[in-house]
């Protein structure tokens, strides 16, 4: 395993650590490459319902590696972007737990997980135009689809960051936390762990692909995400457990 990056399972959730804190968890190549194999093992195992996206020693990310960037290094694993995601997602869904600083593409990452728990003290900016450079992992196109154009505009051109409570007020956060942001990550995981595999892969996928369908085309585009959900077994056992008044117990099938 590469010490870059930590990986843990319990109660369906895999927790990936990027374990960098004297580097505040700047992204190098070899710790992408690690997070590559951390999400190919999400869709891999059944068992795995959602994963934690987290940093080491009380920061999420502050960027890429600068002095592997001055050698040529790029932080990127093959296609799938900075930190294996920003062109890239797992099937299954991935919360990004911020605590301390998630700044140029450890905020990126952080954009492109599918929820955010953040701790009350975290910050998130973009400072690439303050070193001269472009925030290339993707804000530049995804965040005025998330804020105010303005918003956006200024976050990228200024380079000043923004405080966990602004960032929940906008949208980008979905919990904040008084105490480490994995606590708040774990709890809104196990809630997801707990509901239909395929109905949450399949949501995930309606949410992400549809962003600019047409409205008349919707029902069209979205069908084959999920016909087969509501003709699978998994949708019967969800049904006899309510009927039931108990826990489902889902198959994935």
């Amino acid at each position: 395993m590469n010490e870059e990056v930590l990986i843990a399972e319990a109660d369906g959730i895999l927790e990936v650590t990027i374990n960098r804190p004297e580097q505040k968890n700047a992204m190098t190549r070899a710790a992408a490459e690690a997070m590559s194999a951390a999400w190919d093992r999400l869709d891999a195992e059944p068992s795995l319902r959602c994963a934690i996206l987290t940093g080491a020693g009380g920061s999420f990310c502050s960027g890429m590696d600068l002095k592997g960037f001055l050698k040529g290094e790029f932080p990127v694993a093959g296609d799938r972007g900075f930190g294996a995601l920003t062109t890239y997602t797992p099937r299954k869904p991935i919360i990004a737990a911020v605590d301390g600083y998630a700044l140029a593409g450890g905020f990126e990452l952080a954009l492109v997980c599918d929820m955010v728990v953040a701790s009350r003290g975290a910050k998130f900016g973009l400072p690439e135009t303050k070193r001269g450079l472009v925030a290339g992992g993707g804000a530049a196109v995804f965040l005025p689809r998330l804020l105010p154009r303005p918003l956006a505009m200024e976050m990228l051109l200024t380079g000043d960051p923004l405080s966990a409570e602004r960032a929940y007020e906008l949208g980008l956060v979905n919990r904040l936390t008084d105490g480490p942001a994995i606590e708040g990550a774990r709890d809104l995981a196990r809630v997801i762990a707990a509901n239909g595999p395929l109905a949450v892969a399949a949501s995930k996928a309606v949410v992400r692909e549809s962003w600019l369908w047409p409205l008349d085309q919707v029902n069209a585009l979205q069908g084959p995400y999920i016909a087969d959900i509501f003709t699978s077994e998994d949708a019967r056992e969800g049904a006899r457990a309510f009927a039931e008044k108990r826990k489902p117990e889902w198959k994935g099938v």
